[in-house]
């Protein structure tokens, strides 16, 4: 019987040939951390009398939540983790210094390859299947247990095969893909599954639109996403200046099972836009424009869209013209790198003259820590991943969740806008 790309990736691990629904003790290429997260694996590792990490370069920690600090309790949270580093002389611990956002981050250093099984304290850890590799989130004593052993337990996910066909028309990326996936199938239409996309319409995205897409397959309930290798994958792996690993290419049998296949023309679709309360809420923009939706605030940025073209399409939209005086703008590059390579290329300049602010690399605003909250009755356009009650700040507060180029139009316009027109 044919093996899917995941099924594969975890025979190679485990060394002997499985299938959906078995249950696997697999080693693991890359545990991730951050701020948040990490202190309560830390103290579930000390406890366990724990002396060393089982794998200390497949471990990293990444502070990017809450960092630079917003208050004493997020430090203190911090001061564990570089406690934990300096200890343990870890390899792979970024800070201030040279921070990002995680799931941005690590594919920039090179840190996960193509066929890796990762684990991250943190859901949107499968942004990483867009590398041909296996990524999941799981929870704090989950990392714990995989920083003692080198491994953790996995039930083998079933696979939902996702074909885009055709080729994107303007202003469709990868978070429009995505938002078209769940608006099909729901928040659960995948639960512990993975969502394996392939087909013709994959060709057409680059790598940033591809993590994207990963980035919120687990807001479909998936286990996974996932994408095969190419030659795009193959480049941007190549253009890394260190890799930590060599990578492994696994691919989908042609008779592999699959729970279900959707088949998705891409070419016929315009940007998407989520309405509160759920990812799955997608209108298009042409109806979404219709409804008339004021805004208070737009947010480019996160492990979704805060990428470096990300930033070249909101400058792009941007350039001579202003933020309308109803809103604010806040740009959060991924990582100081994308930040700098802005800065170089002139996205930076241009944004902060149509008077967007530009933040550190943070997933504050995402999450409704800091740097963006929302407070009562207000709205927000953002790229970001999760559009729940009280996601960004106040209960009572709206977020619609879109591409770059409908977040950054809106900006001008003051209300949702379609960047076509």
């Amino acid at each position: 019987m044919g093996q899917t790309i995941t099924e594969k990736i975890f025979s190679h691990h485990v060394k002997r040939e499985v299938y959906a629904g078995d249950i696997v003790d697999s080693t693991i290429d890359m545990v991730i951390g951050n701020d948040i997260t990490t202190p309560l694996s830390i103290r579930a590792f000390e406890e366990s009398g724990a002396q060393q990490l089982a794998n200390p370069d497949g471990f990293c920690i990444v502070m990017d939540h809450f960092i630079p600090a917003k208050d004493i309790a997020s430090a203190n949270q911090a001061r564990i983790s570089r406690n934990f580093a300096k200890k343990h002389q870890l390899k792979y611990f970024f800070d201030e210094k040279d921070m990002g956002i995680e799931h941005a981050l690590l594919p920039e250093k090179g840190l996960v390859v193509s066929g890796d099984v990762i684990i991250g304290a943190d859901s949107h850890t499968c942004t990483h299947g867009a590398l041909g590799a296996f990524s999941t989130g799981m929870g704090s004593t989950d990392l714990a247990y995989a920083m003692i052993t080198g491994k953790n337990w996995f039930k083998i996910p079933h696979s939902i095969k996702v074909e885009f066909i055709g080729k994107p028309a303007q202003h469709i990326y990868g978070k429009d893909l995505i938002l078209e996936v769940i608006r099909q199938i729901g928040v659960d239409g995948a639960l512990y599954q993975t969502l394996e996309f392939c087909g013709e319409g994959i060709e057409s995205l680059n790598m940033d639109d591809r993590f994207s897409l990963c980035n919120m397959a687990v807001e479909a309930g998936a286990k996974n996403g996932i994408i095969a290798p190419d030659s795009i994958t193959r480049d941007f792996l190549a253009s890394r200046s260190h890799l930590r690993t060599e990578p492994k290419e696994f691919f989908s049998d042609k008779d592999a099972q699959y729970t279900q296949i959707l088949t998705i023309d891409i070419g016929k679709l315009e940007p998407l836009v989520a309405f509160p309360f759920l990812p799955s809420n997608g209108k298009g923009i042409s109806q979404a424009v219709k409804e008339k939706i004021k805004i208070d605030q737009v947010f480019i940025g996160s492990c979704t869209n805060g990428r470096l073209s990300d930033l070249k399409i909101a400058s792009e939209i941007l350039a001579g013209k202003k933020v309308h005086k109803d809103v604010r703008l806040i740009i959060t590059p991924g990582t100081q790198q994308i930040y700098k390579d802005a800065h170089r290329l002139g996205y930076i300049d241009t944004l902060l003259e149509a008077g967007a602010l530009i933040s550190n690399p943070t997933c504050g605003a995402c999450l409704g820590g800091y740097m963006g909250i929302l407070g009562d009755g207000e709205r927000c356009v953002s790229t970001t991943n999760r559009n729940f009650i009280g996601r960004m700040g106040a209960r009572n507060s709206e977020v619609y969740l879109a591409n770059s180029a409908v977040a950054a139009m809106s900006a001008i316009v003051g209300s949702i806008a379609d960047p076509r027109l």
